[in-house]
């Protein structure tokens, strides 16, 4: 190929073997990386026919791990981990520590030095975010508590693999100096990192949410893209470049701050579509990257690597939930949606190679166990409850009983309150908010607008801000542990809206707003259980619905009808 076309030929036969593999592999219900990783092969050296690139695959890929880890970063609450810190801290722990060591045995008996095999035994311990949270997704169980401790077990994988990601080069390049220029290696990697991370945190939170929002106010929705672009990749390039860190650390901490501000859900949800792309040209390097000559001579350290991934891991799992008192059927779910590698085994696989200390038979049996671990999972999790019951035969009646009595979560007041979502916060949703929380339901309010998202918050009222026709909104608001959604917004069609939440939750209970009645057949259609016309008798309404499904008696009701009514009508006609 012309050597000034080596970019758009790459781009293009990366991404179109990408998708027609993708496809296919999503057909046959396998998960799309298989794909992805299948076209590598097909586009890459060691294969017939279209060569791409290599040297600037590697550099789009480069971006791709960039944009994914600004997005672990952006998507990364310690909330959620602190709720389920007990099982998830020791239990992610005691996980990466068996599934290192079982990994290194594989390299020692390979006859790699003890720098290879360490590194590639912590590569196979870190599970794929994508395909974690794809099979739960898929499979019902990411908003159940299950599916919740699995998240926050990944959670704390990711930070170890970023701390790995820091200290390795130290580690390795201190390794000649002896114990000695390692101590001096790590404690500069460490200073380093430091540095980084003040600087991010104290002049990053500074900035970039105040540039943020300077251009949210543009309302261009191309210009706010570009700008959390631009402050992912120069965060990452700055890291690299100021501070001698990798490109992914910086982007992860700069994921971080924009996860901290108003616009985190905003930027996961408009602004990184263009993660996925690169991802998928991430998974296309990393397919380039096996020779299936090899595979051959390669199949003993393969299998033995597949044996670690798909029994040591989830049994090393499955053993540290039980032990902690969680239900079987919970302990089953945590475990072998852990069974497979991804990303971030190829992230850290990426860096040994460029140390010196990562072989390429290492590599080959990654991508292999990559390929196999993904296709298999989500048949392997299908079948967890089976499992779970099989097992439980094997113990006592009393102990199965104990378990399950103790596993679940302490229940907490919120848990057992009624969860609301109302989208939109002008007039109506005002009012329709207000009564909501006399009434003891405290709703989760989503809002376009930035600085009444501001005053929400400062009141006390979780309020997010975003669009609510993307998942990730809805996702964050908590659609699927909710128990009604109130659309109220003036001007904009729910049915779009609607569609989505009850597909992320069947069992939600949908009260929707029309301002026109042609509006009510395409809502109804979308999947609202109740559509309410009418400006004014609009707030009580909806109100009324969701107080009388709860218990609310003919008194109660009547009176909010008449405050309601004083209050649409007997106010100013600019104030309404």
């Amino acid at each position: 190929m012309p050597h000034e076309l080596d970019l758009i030929f790459t781009l293009t036969g990366g991404l179109t073997a990408a998708l027609a593999l993708g496809f296919i592999t999503q057909r046959m219900r396998l998960s799309p990386i298989v794909g992805y990783l299948l076209a590598g092969i097909l586009v890459g050296p060691f294969t017939p026919g279209f060569v791409a690139h290599k040297a600037i695959a590697d550099q789009l890929a480069e971006i791709g791990v960039i944009l994914l880890m600004f997005g672990v970063g952006l998507q990364f609450h310690v909330r959620e981990l602190l709720a389920v810190r007990k099982v998830a801290v020791p239990g992610a722990l005691l996980q990466i520590a068996v599934a290192t060591v079982l990994g290194a045995l594989v390299g020692r008996v390979a006859g790699w030095s003890w720098a290879a095999s360490l590194v590639f035994g912590v590569a196979i311990s870190v599970a794929s975010t994508v395909v974690l949270t794809r099979v739960l997704s898929d499979s019902h169980v990411l908003h159940t508590p299950a599916g919740h401790l699995a998240v926050g077990w990944l959670v704390l994988e990711d930070v170890f693999t970023v701390l790995v990601l820091v200290l390795l080069p130290g580690l390795v390049g201190g390794a000649s100096g002896g114990v000695t220029g390692v101590a001096i290696s790590v404690g500069l990697a460490i200073l380093k990192l430091a540095g980084l991370v003040a600087f991010t945190f104290i002049v990053g939170q500074r900035v970039i949410p105040v540039l943020l929002g300077y251009v949210a106010k543009t309302g261009s929705r191309e210009l706010f893209t570009l700008t959390v672009l631009v402050v992912a990749l120069g965060v990452a390039v700055g890291s690299a470049k100021l501070f001698g860190s990798s490109m992914a650390l910086g982007a992860f901490l700069g994921g971080l701050v924009v996860g901290q501000s108003d616009f985190s859900s905003r930027a996961a949800s408009e602004a990184l579509p263009m993660r996925d792309a690169f991802a998928v040209l991430f998974f296309v390097s990393v397919g380039m990257l096996l020779d299936p000559a090899q595979l051959a001579a390669g199949w003993p350290i393969t299998l033995a690597t597949l044996a670690v991934v798909l029994i040591g891991k989830p049994i090393a799992a499955l053993v540290v939930v039980l032990l902690l008192r969680r239900p079987m059927k919970t302990a089953f779910a945590v475990a072998l949606s852990l069974a497979q590698i991804g990303e971030f085994s190829f992230i850290l696989a990426a860096l040994g190679r460029q140390l010196g200390v990562m072989p390429d038979e290492a590599a080959q049996a990654l991508v292999v166990v990559s390929i196999a671990s993904i296709t298999l999972n989500p048949l392997l999790f299908s079948i967890r409850d089976r499992l779970a019951r099989w097992t439980s035969s094997f113990f006592l009646r009393r102990q199965a009983a104990a378990a399950d009595a103790d596993g679940e979560e302490p229940a907490h007041a919120d848990e057992l309150a009624h969860r609301a979502i109302v989208v939109g916060y002008g007039p109506v949703g005002r009012t329709l908010t207000r009564l909501l929380r006399e009434n003891a339901i405290e709703p989760t309010i989503i809002e376009l607008n930035l600085d009444t998202v501001k005053v929400l918050q400062a009141q006390g009222i979780h309020a997010i801000y975003g669009d609510a026709t993307q998942r990730e909104i809805l996702e964050r608001a908590g659609v699927g542990k909710a128990d009604s959604l109130l659309y109220t917004s003036a001007g904009a069609p729910g049915d779009g809206v609607i569609e989505q939440a009850k597909g992320m939750n069947p069992g939600l209970f949908v009260l929707a707003r029309a301002f026109y009645l042609r509006e009510a057949g395409p809502l109804k259609k979308a999947g609202a259980d109740v559509v309410v016309t009418g400006e004014a008798e609009v707030a009580f309404s909806m109100t009324e619905r969701l107080l009388v499904r709860l218990g609310a008696t003919a008194e109660q009701v009547e009176r909010e009808r008449e405050r309601v009514r004083s209050e649409l009508f007997d106010q100013p006609a600019q104030a309404r």
